[in-house]
Parts: structure tokens; sequence; C-alpha cells
């Protein structure tokens, strides 16, 4: 997925910014699998990409588990069949990743263009990942949906 994100939707950028796959994902296996999943995905795959994208080392992993175990919470609340509550997760984590990555990145270096940063990147990163949820999404579900039928037959 983060290669995914990085390589592929790199070079489908739309107005300077690409989905963010990580989230879609992490906020998907949240409600699917529960909290505890979700965190540790949530965490290894924020690890990575701290790895990859060298910025402060372990930043995403907090933020990435973190989103995954509040997404989790929402697990008891999932109905396969209702599009609604998935999106609105997505967007709520969407917003806050980007939010409080703007606060640890920026903020903290005395850059207060939040303004600017939020109708320029937020939003425009938000309809982008949302499109590409409402695509994806589907197949999470098919692919959970096979998972789920192989732990039956088991």
């Amino acid at each position: 997925i983060f290669v995914l994100q990085t390589a592929v939707f790199g070079r489908l950028s739309v107005l300077g910014v690409i989905p963010n796959l990580l989230v879609i994902l992490i906020a998907v296996t949240g409600f699917m699998q529960g909290d505890k999943t979700a965190l540790v995905m949530g965490f290894f795959l924020g690890l990575l990409a701290d790895i990859f994208t060298f910025r402060i080392l372990g930043l995403q992993a907090l933020l990435l588990g973190t989103l995954g175990y509040i997404t989790g919470q929402f697990h008891n609340t999932f109905y396969p069949e209702d599009f609604k509550l998935p999106l609105l997760v997505i967007t709520g984590s969407d917003l806050g990743y980007s939010v409080l990555m703007y606060f640890f990145t920026y903020l903290f270096r005395a850059r207060f263009a939040f303004g600017y940063y939020f109708l320029n990147i937020c939003l425009p990163e938000l309809a982008y990942t949302l499109a590409v949820a409402l695509v994806l999404y589907p197949l999470f579900l098919l692919l959970y949906r096979f998972v789920l039928r192989e732990r039956v037959k088991d």
C-alpha cells in the first residue's frame, strides 16, 4: 500500500496532493477487524512510512497507530452494506491525521499558515482520498467477506 501510494499515486497527483491510502487501509481495518489489529497495522505502516520519508522517526507510527485504535472502536457498529460509516470514519481520520501532521511538522517550526495548509493541502487531499476510498472500499469488502468465509470453513 505504501509503495502504491508513493509510486503510483505520486504520478497521479491532483492539485499537488495524493490520496492517503494508509489512512484508508487503517480505517477500513479498524472497523472491519477491530482496534488491536488496526493499532498494530497502523503502528507498523506508520513506522515504515517514517523510515522511507525521513521525517521525525515514530511520528507517523504514533499517529497511524492511534488512528487505528480509534477507528477500531467502530468495529461493533460495522455493517458491511452501510457505506456511510466507513466514509465518515475515513473523512474524520484523514482530517485528524492532516491537522496533527500540520501541528507536529509545521507549527513547531513556527509556520503559522494553517488556513493556507487547510485549504490547499488538507481539503484537496481529503477529496482525493474519499474518491479513491469509494473505489477501494468495495474491494476491501470483497476481501473481508472472502477471509470471513475462509475462517468459517476452518
